[in-house]
C-alpha cells in the first residue's frame, strides 16, 4: 500500500510540474517572436512526453496488479523462499537459485503468462529491473492474447 501511495503522490507532483511547464510554454508562444515561439513549442513537447510516459507506466502497473490478483485467486503466486540478510535485503545467491528455477519453468512453458509473471518477480528479486519489466510485459501480452 505504501508503494501505491508513493506512486500516486509522485504522479500528482509530476502532473503539477507538467502544468507549470506547459503554462510557461504557452507564455513563450504568446510572446510571438520566432525564437520564443520555437522555445515555447519545445517546452510544450516535454510535458507531452512526460504525460505519455506517466500514462504508459500507470497502465503497466494496473495490468501487472490485475495479473497478480488473478494469480493470487488461482493460488499461483510465487512463494517467498528467499533468504534475507540481517539488513532485510535479499541474499544474492538465494535470488539466483530461485531465478534459475523460474527460468527453467518458463523455458518449459514459454506460452504461459503465469510462468512469465513468476520470472518477472524473480528478475526483480535479483535486482534486474529492466529484464523484470520485459518479462512482465511478456506476461501481460500473453494474458491479453497478443
Amino acid at each position: 500500500m505504501r508503494a501505491k501511495i508513493t506512486y500516486f503522490a509522485l504522479a500528482a507532483a509530476l502532473v503539477v510540474y507538467f502544468v507549470l511547464v506547459g503554462s510557461r510554454g504557452v507564455l513563450l508562444i504568446r510572446q510571438g517572436t520566432a525564437i520564443t515561439v520555437t522555445f515555447g513549442v519545445a517546452v510544450l513537447v516535454l510535458p507531452l512526453i512526460g504525460v505519455w510516459f506517466l500514462w504508459k507506466t500507470t497502465q503497466f502497473a494496473r495490468k501487472a496488479d490485475a495479473l497478480a490478483a488473478e494469480l493470487e485467486a488461482e493460488g499461483g503466486l510465487p512463494v517467498d523462499e528467499l533468504k534475507r540478510l540481517p539488513s532485510g535485503r535479499v541474499d544474492r545467491d538465494s535470488a539466483d537459485e530461485v531465478f534459475a528455477k523460474r527460468r527453467a519453468e518458463t523455458e518449459d512453458s514459454p506460452d504461459d503468462w503465469r510462468c512469465w509473471f513468476r520470472l518477472a518477480v524473480a528478475y526483480h528479486d535479483a535486482r534486474d529491473t529492466p529484464r523484470a519489466r520485459k518479462a512482465m510485459q511478456r506476461a501481460i501480452a500473453l494474458h491479453d492474447g497478443k
